[in-house]
């Protein structure tokens, strides 16, 4: 949530269409930063 809050709490956009896709870029920048902080775990042994 913490990123999501950087990104800015507010949608800047008027126009519905334009709103959806500042959503999706939120969203696709959001999931980059997960990807980036997910560990990959590897079994030892």
């Amino acid at each position: 949530m913490r990123c999501f809050k950087l990104l800015g709490e507010r949608v800047m956009s008027h126009d519905f269409d334009r709103q959806v896709a500042e959503h999706q870029i939120r969203a696709a920048i959001l999931n980059r930063f997960t990807a980036l902080r997910t560990p990959l775990t590897q079994r030892a042994g």
